[in-house]
Formats: structure tokens, C-alpha cells, sequence
């Protein structure tokens, strides 16, 4: 069912949310080194305040003629100060272990079983669908690093609280500082925002110049390219692309800049008014000198506080743009699962057939509709054909009857329930459907096919089974290691032909044994006559076979009205309506349209 747009809840909660969500992925995943660096974090955010009261008291002591005291308290400060230096570098490791580990695995995963788990295809022409992909596509790294970021912030904080709470003892007015201290995060984070709202924003023409520049850099348009000589208009069109998503992107992040220059021109004033007033306070002689040290050592690593926790803010700020997109897909993912959560189990076997009224269908971002008002019944067990003009709707159709989109008026209804209300996984698993635009698995060749019936994977019998239905037996004895033969030249592998790969395709549906709904939509356009003929005999018989067997309904999508004789039912679009329909034979007596076209074609066949 077609989902959409949906409403993310706003608010930091849904941020807090997802962080806990992949801190306890990580948890999982790595317990022990969760947990140590969970501990290095803790501990390094107290370290700073426990290397200042160190020296604290070794002034203090060597003021006071305690030598044993101040050695003492030297040792702790040095041994502070070492350990502040030794558990950077491993947080640092840690972290970046963990983030390799966890986001670049089992985030990307996520994210793919998200996008790939849409049943539908819609998603795939909706540009606000896209442009999230586009950002989390390989956003698993940074959503992951992201979390810990934010552990570091919260590190960050505790540190810069002991920090002000340690200014506070040597005078109040220091505490200021934490005013000031608070200008370069606010302001940062709204340059960031502007970031990550312009990569959204953006990602559309990022994704046109990826595109463009794929189909410059590989072979399969490439070869169109150079006998066009189309290479520099080519890149012309990709470098406009590019500076289209630049220029929105660089003028974000000059404005972020702009924003990180005022905030830390603004804390540098307040932290130079602090260092005066400290400097005047000693002069008065007020407080001891080891209040005096302590003051300074804290004032000096707060500034380093101060740039860590904004370095921090701002990389978990950054990363905002990947959270939002991917807390946005996942809920449409969720919408689209919660609208077949009560759908309806698919028959096991048809008995009346699937019947269209009224229907109408429009593609996502077009004005003009591809199919308009169709009304036909397609009989349990027959064979349809669907014939026409390019442009004339027969691909669309065959999209919604696989239920890939939903019509925009009208209903499909099989066996008299409306197709809207069936589970769609369901209804995917009772289909067998080979498309023209057929997929090109580039695994090896015995996988390729089983992916027909992914529960028969592994089974051979199956695969040869399948092979054989789809006339391709010839092709697997050419190839070097029969169905383990790698496929794919950029994989080492063998590279197929337009038509062996066509007859891989049809062999890949042939792979279910009980189809409701068996599509061959232009199944043989790359092959020659005579594999042409035989592919159809084959899948004529099996069209017969699974007819009795479970009432499956047969749709032939060609623009060769030869193939097409033998079915039952002939449906003829144009322009997006039937315009005619029967036997072959009642068409021919009606002197129509196909009548016109059949003998167009047959005049080119025998003058050929």
C-alpha cells in the first residue's frame, strides 16, 4: 500500500530515543567494550578537576613547608596528567573501532532492510523519498559516531560543570563564564541546522551529478557517449549538477561559520573580562596562592573544555541532517508495514480471477494519467494478453496488478476482494513475474535464478528445473562452471549477452510452482525467432499447467502480435484505456485496431 509522507514526532525525544536505540546496539553487539569505554569517558570528565586540586594542594604544601605533602600531591597531579594523555589516545581507538564495527555494518544493514522492505516501488519515484536515501545511504558511520559524539557532550558537560564549580570556590563572578561559554553553542548549533536543512535541501541535484557522472564512467552508457560524441555535454550537464548542490551547501556553511566566529568572539571577551578581574584579585591578596594556580589551571582547561564540548556539539549537531532522514524513513517504512499489518491472507488457489473497474493511475510527480478508466475481468486459469503501442499503459498495468503501486481510483479485485486489502508480501509471494527491464544479478549463475524462490535457493533440481522451463539449458552447458559460474566481467566473472540474460530472467521466474499471478511482461524482446517461439510454447504449456493447478492467471505483455495468438483473452490499450478485447480470432472478425495492427505487422514480417 502506498504510504505517505509521514509526521516524525518533533523534539529532542525522538533524538534521545535513537541514541539509547544504538547505545544498546553497541551494547549487544560489543558488551566489554561498551562498558570500558562508557568507564574512559567517565573517568576522563572528573580527571581535569582532579589534576587541578592536585596542584592545588602541592602549592599549597610547598607554600606551607609540607614537603612530604607536596610530593604527595605532585605524584597525584603528574599521575592525573598522565592518565588524562593515556585514555585519550584509547578513547579515540575505542570509539573508532566501535563506530567501524557497529555503523558501518550493522547500521548499513539497517538501512538497507528499511529501504529494501518498502513492498512497494513508489518510494523509488518520490523525490522526497529519494532525498533521504540519498542522506542515509551511507549515513550507518555517522549515525553511530553520532551517539557516541553525544555521550561525549554529555562527558563534556560533567567536565565543564566540576570546571565552573571549582571557579566558583576561588570567587561567584567566574561563574559568568558558563553565560559566555553558552553563546558559541547556541550559535553553532544554528549554523548547523542551516547545514543540515541545505543537504536535504540540495540532494537532489547531488544525486542528478552522481548519475550523470556513473553514466559518463561506466561502460553501459558509455558506449552510447562516445559514438555521440555527447562525452563534454555530458559532463557540462554534471559539473552544473554539482555546483547547483555546492553552492547551497558552501552558503550554509559560511553561515555556520559566521555563526562559530560570534561565539567565540563573544566567550573570548568574557573569558579576557575573567582573567582581569582573577589577576586583580590576587594583587589584593585575597584567597591563597594555591587558589590563585588552581583558578588559572581551570581557567586554562576550560577554554579547552569550552572547544571540545562546541567541537562535540557541533559534530553530533552536524549529523543531524543523517538522524533526521533516517528517523523520517523509518517511519514512512513503518507507516507503509502499519497499513498492511491488517491486510488480508492471499487465496491459495484462484477461483473467479481478478477483475479491474473503474481503474485509474497516475505516476508519482506527472500530471498525465498513464491508465484511465479500465474495466476488464482477467478469468482464473486463463491466459492474457496485453498488446499495444509503446507509451500505450501495458507495463503500468502490469505494475498494478503486482501490486507495485495502488491505482488513484478504481479497484483490482481478486476473487472478489479488493487487492488494496491483501498483505502485499503475501500477494509478492504468489507471483512469478519477469520483467522487461529485467534484473542482472551479477552472483553466480545457479543463485541468480534460485533468487526466483528464495526458500528453493539452494536447491539444484529446482534451479535446472527452471532453466529448462525457460529454454536455457544450452546456456548453462557454454558456461565454464555450469550454474557456479560467476557472472559479471567487474567480478572476474562471465558476462552475458542481451538475450542470456533474458533467458536467465525468465528462468528466474519460473523458479514458484504455484504462482496466482504468472507476468511475462516482453519476456522474449532480446531473443531471436526461433528462441522466441520456443520460449512460448514453453510457457504456454506451463501457463496450462499452473492454470490447473492452482487457477493462475497468465499475463503476456508483447508488442509481437504473433506471440500472442494462442491466449485467451487479448487486451488491446491505447493511451492508457482498452479499446478492445477477445479471442484472437473474434479481434480479427471485429477489423479494429488490432486487426489493423496485426496486419501491419504481419506485412513487415513477410517482407522481411
Amino acid at each position: 500500500m502506498t504510504a505517505t509522507a509521514p509526521t516524525v514526532p518533533g523534539g529532542w525525544s525522538r533524538y534521545l530515543r535513537l541514541w539509547l536505540e544504538l547505545l544498546g546496539l553497541c551494547r549487544r553487539a560489543y558488551p566489554g567494550r561498551t562498558a570500558g569505554l562508557l568507564a574512559i569517558k567517565l573517568v576522563s570528565s572528573v580527571n581535569v578537576a582532579a589534576t587541578a586540586l592536585a596542584l592545588q594542594a602541592t602549592v599549597d604544601a610547598i607554600v606551607h613547608g609540607d614537603v612530604t605533602a607536596a610530593a604527595a600531591a605532585g605524584v597525584a597531579a603528574a599521575v592525573t596528567y598522565a592518565l588524562s594523555a593515556y585514555l585519550l589516545t584509547l578513547d579515540f581507538t575505542l570509539m573508532i573501532l566501535m563506530v567501524d564495527s557497529v555503523g558501518a555494518l550493522d547500521m548499513t544493514r539497517r538501512i538497507n532492510d528499511e529501504i529494501v522492505g518498502l513492498d512497494a516501488l513508489d518510494h523509488l519515484e518520490r523525490t522526497e523519498v529519494l532525498d533521504r536515501i540519498t542522506v542515509v545511504q551511507a549515513g550507518g558511520w555517522s549515525l553511530v559516531y553520532g551517539t557516541w559524539t553525544v555521550v561525549d557532550v554529555v562527558a563534556g558537560a560533567i567536565r565543564l560543570g566540576l570546571t565552573l564549580l571549582l571557579l566558583g570556590t576561588v570567587s561567584p563572578w567566574l561563574l559568568l563564564l558558563l553565560v559566555f561559554a553558552a553563546l558559541p553553542l547556541w550559535l553553532d548549533r544554528r549554523g548547523q541546522h542551516a547545514v543540515a536543512k541545505a543537504e536535504t535541501d540540495t540532494a537532489e541535484a547531488f544525486r542528478l551529478q552522481r548519475h550523470l557522472f556513473n553514466l559518463a564512467t561506466e561502460a553501459a552508457g558509455g558506449k552510447e557517449i562516445r559514438v555521440s560524441a555527447a562525452g563534454d555535454a555530458v559532463t557540462e550537464l554534471q559539473t552544473g549538477a554539482w555546483d547547483e548542490a555546492v553552492r547551497g551547501r558552501t552558503r550554509a556553511r559560511l553561515r555556520a561559520a559566521g555563526y562559530k566566529v560570534v561565539g567565540w568572539v563573544l566567550f573570548t571577551a568574557g573569558f579576557a573580562g575573567g582573567l582581569v578581574m582573577l589577576l586583580d584579585r590576587a594583587a589584593r591578596g585575597q584567597g591563597s596562592v594555591g587558589d590563585v594556580v588552581l583558578a588559572i589551571t581551570v581557567a586554562v582547561t576550560l577554554r579547552d573544555s569550552i572547544q571540545m564540548t562546541v567541537a562535540r556539539v557541533s559534530r553530533t549537531a552536524s549529523s543531524a541532517g543523517v538522524v533526521d532522514a533516517y528517523l523520517w524513513l523509518r517511519a514512512y517504512a513503518a507507516r507503509a508495514r502499519d497499513a498492511d499489518a491488517d491486510g488480508l491472507p492471499t487465496p491459495a488457489v484462484l477461483r473467479e480471477g481478478i477483475t479491474l473497474e473503474g481503474v485509474r493511475f497516475t505516476y508519482p510527480g506527472t500530471d498525465r494519467a498513464t491508465l484511465d478508466g479500465l474495466n476488464c475481468h482477467l478469468p482464473a486459469g486463463s491466459v492474457v494478453a496485453v498488446v499495444g503501442e509503446y507509451g500505450s499503459g501495458k507495463t503500468s498495468l502490469v505494475k498494478l496488478l503486482c501490486k507495485f503501486y495502488q491505482p488513484d481510483a478504481g479497484t483490482i479485485r481478486v476473487d472478489g476482494v479488493d487487492l488494496a486489502r491483501l498483505v502485499t508480501a503475501d500477494w509478492h509471494a504468489r507471483t512469478s513475474a519477469a520483467f522487461q527491464d529485467f534484473g542482472r544479478f551479477q552472483i553466480r549463475f545457479g543463485q541468480t535464478v534460485g533468487l526466483g524462490d528464495v526458500q528453493r535457493l539452494d536447491d539444484r533440481e529446482a534451479v535446472r528445473e527452471a532453466i529448462r522451463a525457460a529454454d536455457a539449458d544450452a546456456l548453462v552447458q557454454r558456461l565454464p562452471e555450469g550454474l557456479d559460474t560467476q557472472l559479471g566481467r567487474r567480478f572476474d566473472g562471465v558476462d552475458l549477452s542481451e538475450g542470456q540474460w533474458q533467458k536467465t530472467a525468465l528462468a528466474r521466474a519460473s523458479m514458484r510452482r504455484t504462482p496466482l499471478l504468472l507476468v511475462l511482461d516482453e519476456p522474449t524482446a532480446s531473443l531471436d525467432a526461433p528462441s522466441e517461439h520456443a520460449i512460448f510454447e514453453r510457457y504456454m504449456a506451463r501457463a496450462r499447467e499452473l492454470s490447473a493447478r492452482t487457477g493462475t492467471v497468465t499475463v503476456v505483455v508483447s508488442h509481437r502480435f504473433s506471440t500472442v495468438t494462442d491466449a485467451d483473452l487479448i487486451l488491446v490499450l491505447h493511451a492508457g484505456r482498452i479499446v478492445e478485447s477477445g479471442s484472437h480470432d473474434e479481434l480479427l472478425a471485429t477489423g479494429g485496431r488490432y486487426a489493423q495492427l496485426y496486419g501491419i505487422q504481419a506485412e513487415a514480417y513477410a517482407a522481411g
